[in-house]
């Protein structure tokens, strides 16, 4: 399986983030529909961190002549053009050079619209419009995305706009977004959807990541790190969150929502088949240790899939056998993965029933209300497990061939992530339904079924 691999230990933002796809190999043309849908551009060089050759990603924002005082205002864009590339008339700039420092505007002085006017580029940091979550969606699905970008992109704001609304109270459609609903953020998140797509990558990982220390300055204010939307988005994401290793912001919450919504979480580095590795830049120079974020790119060994999960348990004692029965598809409607019903033993020696439900973490409340709906349970308890090994899974059919006539039944293959099957299972209604109307031992129809399989053809002979 292809695999993109982040490291962590020193966060993440979208810049860096950016960086490091490009680095690892992603084509910067893909980032061509952001730039037809906003005043922006994006700006590729290299610089030196710590010994390190690492890639900087700067988002510019086009502002006319007589506003760059105000542009920046919300940052400068360091350092000038060296050459640029044409994307259906806007200009994506490569070669500058970058010190990380922030040393004046970027001004494109032969940069002339048809009618005739100056224009200058201004870091978008901050920059342009502050949206509602309703807004950023109908922007980007506005924007020339594959289905896949698009649903990623909308989905990291929608963990932006969920965390937004809890930390200010606010209802989700209605919450304005701040330093994250700029030109510059929704550049990165869009920005990102489009580069992993073009790694063409099945899987992506990330180790646990570092959030930094001490405080952080914001619009509304002076909080400790990690903010307090980077908390919630953390608490929802698969990958572990941990602090340091610098008494300052690593992880913001554009940084925080990306990873988040494109990553699951790894302990460490896995198994790999390394094709390429590269490094994005952050704008903050660390003490003894370099601030970038490695993406490595290759070919997993097989091993089971990782899937994000929760679990949910309620203890019932005066469910009837119809309703524990019907359960399972009850709850599978809601969102269900998979519902067990265990036999238990209550206080006074009560019969009872264990019912345990796995469910993914965007369908918890969904699940969680059929659940008491269902059962009438006073009480649901949520477990903290946060994935399961799953093996990838597919349906086929093969063809037995019993007393001279051909019989068509469905199998289930299970593989690792490298293809490799392990197991296959005949499907037991197909293979009752031959039985009946062969006269022939069901055990007999799926033994053969899952011989036909495992050898490619047709199986005459009795098992």
């Amino acid at each position: 399986m292809q695999t993109l691999a982040l490291d962590g230990r020193t966060g993440a933002a979208g810049d860096m983030i950016l960086g490091a796809l490009v680095a690892a190999g992603a084509d910067p043309d893909a980032l061509a529909p952001v730039e037809a849908a906003l005043p922006i551009e994006y700006h590729i060089d290299e610089t030196t961190e710590k010994g390190i050759v690492a890639t900087t990603v700067d988002v510019s924002i086009e502002v006319s002549g007589g506003d760059t005082d105000d542009a920046d205002a919300n940052g400068s864009d360091p350092g000038g053009a060296a050459h640029a590339h044409q994307h259906g008339g806007t200009t994506h700039s490569h070669g500058r050079t970058h010190d990380h420092e922030n040393d004046g505007t970027h001004d494109d002085e032969n940069d002339e619209t048809g009618d005739g006017h100056a224009h200058a580029h201004a870091r978008a940091e901050g920059a342009g419009a502050h949206r509602t979550y309703a807004e950023c969606r109908e922007l980007v699905a506005s924007m020339d995305l594959s289905d896949r970008v698009e649903a990623d992109a909308i989905a990291t704001f929608r963990r932006l706009g969920v965390a937004e609304a809890r930390v200010h109270g606010t209802d989700l459609e209605d919450t304005h977004f701040h330093e994250v609903g700029a030109d510059d953020a929704i550049a990165d998140i869009v920005g990102a959807a489009l580069l992993v797509d073009d790694l063409g990558v099945e899987s992506v990982v990330t180790t646990p990541v570092a959030a930094g220390g001490g405080e952080v300055s914001m619009s509304h204010g002076t909080y400790p790190v990690p903010a307090p939307a980077v908390a919630y988005i953390a608490g929802e994401a698969d990958w572990e969150l941990t602090g340091g290793p610098a008494a300052t912001e690593l992880l913001t919450p554009t940084g925080a929502a990306v990873l988040a919504q494109l990553a699951d979480g790894v302990d460490s580095l896995p198994s790999l088949s390394v094709e390429s590795v590269g490094y994005g830049a952050g704008r903050t120079s660390l003490e003894g240790r370099p601030n970038v974020l490695r993406a490595t790119v290759g070919a997993a060994s097989g091993s089971l899939a990782r899937d994000g999960i929760r679990v949910l348990e309620t203890v019932v004692d005066d469910a009837t056998p119809e309703v524990l029965g019907g359960l399972h598809d009850r709850l599978a409607d809601a969102g269900a993965r998979n519902v067990t019903v265990v036999p238990a033993t209550m206080k006074k020696a009560r019969p009872g029933h264990l019912i345990r439900v796995v469910v993914r973490p965007e369908d918890v409340a969904a699940v969680a209300e059929r659940l008491a709906a269902e059962t009438g349970t006073l009480g649901i308890r949520e477990t903290p497990t946060t994935h399961r090994w799953i093996a990838e899974r597919s349906v086929e059919a093969v063809t037995i061939e019993v007393g001279g006539e051909r019989h068509e039944v469905d199998v289930k293959v299970a593989a690792d992530d490298a293809g490799e099957v392990y197991d296959v299972s005949a499907e037991y209604d197909d293979c009752a339904s031959v039985a009946a109307e062969t006269d022939r031992p069901t055990r007999e129809i799926l033994r053969r079924a899952e011989a036909a399989y495992r050898t490619g053809e047709a199986v005459e002979e009795e098992l």
